[in-house]
């Protein structure tokens, strides 16, 4: 669960948020370091060695949720992602596919990964991102759909 769960997706916000985290610190170095709600717990960000992360969305719970509500929540967090990126395009430009495999493959192998990789992949954030560019900084935008225990649905982090 993130601290984004039970809201609506506002694509106004999402973009401010991702400015906020365009504009705001990033360690340079140091461990990786999640951060929760201190009353809740849920998962508000996870910082490490020249990255933040950041949930800007997740659906409601897809516990007993079968096809077509499934495809549906699917379609809407897709969606979601879309607008957010076009968004971003319009802004900054075209944004660019950052690809996972290598860094998928090399986790698998457990061979070393440079410090965001390995926590994209330790979170589950597999498959590619969508990179946009704002000098000097570099903003990477995945959806995640989680069926694990906690039930949770789709997301879209940065």
């Amino acid at each position: 669960m993130t601290a984004r769960s039970g809201e609506t997706f506002e694509l106004g916000r999402a973009v401010r948020d991702v400015e906020a985290l365009l504009a705001g610190p990033v360690p340079a170095t140091g461990p990786t370091d999640s951060q929760g709600d201190p009353v809740t717990g849920e998962w508000t960000a996870t910082s490490g060695e020249g990255f933040r992360i950041l949930p800007l969305w997740e659906s409601d719970s897809l516990v007993g949720v079968y096809a077509p509500e499934w495809n549906d929540a699917e379609e809407a967090a897709r969606g979601h992602l879309d607008d957010l990126v076009a968004e971003l395009d319009r802004r900054w430009g075209a944004h660019r596919k950052v690809g996972m495999r290598v860094a998928i493959f090399r986790n698998i192998a457990d061979e070393p990964l440079p410090p965001l990789f390995r926590t994209l992949c330790d979170q589950d954030f597999l498959g590619d991102l969508s990179g946009a560019s704002r000098a000097p900084r570099l903003v990477l935008l995945r959806r995640r759909l989680n069926s694990g225990e906690d039930g949770r649905g789709s997301g879209v982090i940065a």
